[in-house]
């Protein structure tokens, strides 16, 4: 019996984000007047079928996943900030859900900025600066200007391609799942976890384990800027915070891969003012070339990337068990 109250005491943070995701999704209280409805993609595939569909329902499991966080580590100041600017993040992105038209590009990108600014502060001044190298273990010091600079590019590249991916039911929901769960092993192994990161983990897969309730194919909901650009967000400020950012080229591949090349494509098409197209064989995002191109249904575009995405983090972590272990 001590046990089994030890484990729910333990896993608490987990069953309680869940609970409280699930039953705000499953009413979605002032939902009309606080939720905007997708609006579609512009040449996106397929994404006429979301058209109507709740968006920005990310308002709702950001809320919960923070504040479960921030209820249990509220004397941590690094994990608050960080919380406090996911929060943030969320904001901006389910502003640009609720508006009429989409938010000009370069509004979003400023936005961005700012926010990978102070995520790479947060990051730089109030976590640790060691870096764990994640196949080795090896431990090295950045300097603090360097490591800055590298953490606004880490929160700019997440933010994107995580909001880039968020285009088939189920997809960025379940990567970032995977991608939490990976880091968290892999700190486990290399003995940077903490009780803060622990929570952490709990409590946003507790959320999005909720989330993919409604979010699975045929989706009743979406995510919207709210969720995947707050997400982006997370999953770089946990690796930062787990003393492993550079592992995210592994972790975080899918969605690079996946939603970052999109980025990359476009951005390189307008600094060149189109005469310069990238990979014109590849529509991207990737999901949308798998559909189109490769005549994928939705669920096997998702289950696709979904399980690269998992055979990738468990070779990886594979061999740096290995590797440790030698």
């Amino acid at each position: 019996m001590n046990g089994f109250l030890t484990l729910l005491i333990n896993i608490s943070p987990c069953l309680i984000a869940f609970a409280a995701t699930f039953i705000l999704l499953m009413f979605l209280p002032f939902g009309k007047a606080l939720l905007g409805a997708d609006r579609g993609r512009k040449f996106a595939v397929g994404s006429e079928v979301n058209v109507g569909k709740p968006t920005g329902v990310g308002f709702y499991f950001v809320i919960v996943f923070a504040g479960v966080v921030i209820g249990f580590c509220y004397n941590d100041i690094a994990i608050v900030s960080s919380m406090a600017l996911v929060l943030i993040a969320m904001i901006t992105g389910f502003l640009d859900d609720r508006a009429k038209t989409p938010w000009n590009e370069y509004v979003k990108g400023g936005l961005d900025f700012l926010v990978a600014l102070a995520g790479a502060y947060i990051a730089t001044f109030m976590m640790s600066g060691e870096v764990i190298i994640g196949v080795t273990g090896t431990a090295v010091t950045i300097p603090k200007a360097v490591y800055f600079i590298l953490a606004v590019i880490l929160i700019g590249v997440s933010i994107n391609s995580t909001n880039a991916t968020d285009g088939v039911d189920g997809l960025s929901g379940s990567l970032t799942v995977i991608t939490i769960l990976a880091f968290h092993a892999l700190s486990i192994m290399r003995g940077t976890i903490t009780t803060q990161s622990f929570i952490i983990c709990e409590a946003v897969i507790g959320a999005l384990f909720a989330y993919l309730i409604f979010n699975h194919y045929p989706s009743k909901m979406l995510m919207g800027d709210a969720g995947s650009r707050a997400l982006g967000l997370l999953i770089a400020l946990y690796a930062m915070y787990v003393k492993m950012p550079f592992v995210y080229l592994v972790f975080g591949l899918p969605f690079i891969i996946d939603g970052g090349l999109s980025i990359l494509k476009i951005t390189i098409g307008r600094l060149t003012r189109r005469k310069i197209i990238i990979m014109k064989w590849l529509t991207t995002p990737v999901h949308d070339h798998l559909k189109k191109n490769k005549g994928f249904s939705v669920p096997k575009t998702m289950l696709t990337i979904f399980f690269f995405g998992l055979v990738l983090d468990i070779v990886f972590i594979l061999i740096a068990f290995l590797v440790n272990k030698g």
